[in-house]
């Protein structure tokens, strides 16, 4: 991650004026612009598959799945974070026009070598003080794996592995599908 202008600090709303005028992704940490590195060509498709099976999955249901450009706000840390994948079912976060989602119930992050060290720690505790989240998911892209932490009572976050060969399960979403839909036309199917 890279700090944008270091000394200057922008307020929520400079923001995002400059990141709706952009070339480039920032994320927003308490008043830094901190710029987003590019994907790999397997990071995107994970994310596409992904994407696919959630929006067909969520048809009719009231909620909604963002991928990749959609920003979730955390209004209380002064943090603006772009996940690779949320599901918001709030009628809050549907009847906005915000270019952001206050109320997320599942966040998915695909890990590259620059980002997993931040996705596993300050983010994953920064997504645990959003009240509506139930699940964060991390998605391996140069294995197949995938690592689903669910909320339980008291802000326990319980682990749970999916491998190649097994089914994958989304709880806060009721969704069930194969690890081999996450991972198709990547290279690492057998």
């Amino acid at each position: 991650m890279t700090l944008v202008q270091r000394h200057t600090n922008f307020t929520p709303e400079d923001y995002l004026a400059i990141e709706r005028m952009s070339p480039i992704k920032h994320e927003y940490f308490q008043g830094q612009l901190v710029a987003m590195a590019g994907a790999s060509k397997a990071h995107v498709i994970i994310v596409g598959n992904l994407s696919a099976l959630l929006v067909n999955h969520l048809r009719g249901t009231g909620c909604l799945s963002y991928a990749t450009d959609m920003k979730v706000r955390l209004p209380e840390r002064n943090i603006f974070y772009y996940s690779d994948l949320a599901v918001t079912c709030d009628e809050r976060d549907r009847a906005s026009s915000e270019d952001f989602i206050l109320h997320p119930k599942l966040i998915i992050e695909v890990l590259s070598d620059s980002t997993e060290a931040f996705d596993r720690g300050d983010k994953f505790a920064d997504y645990k003080t959003i009240p509506a989240l139930e699940e964060y998911v991390l998605i391996h892209q140069r294995q197949v794996l995938v690592e689903r932490f669910e909320r339980k009572s008291d802000n326990l976050w319980v682990p749970h592995i999916f491998r190649d060969g097994d089914s994958i399960e989304l709880k806060s979403i009721v969704f069930g599908g194969e690890m081999a839909s996450l991972y198709e036309n990547t290279n690492l199917l057998i």
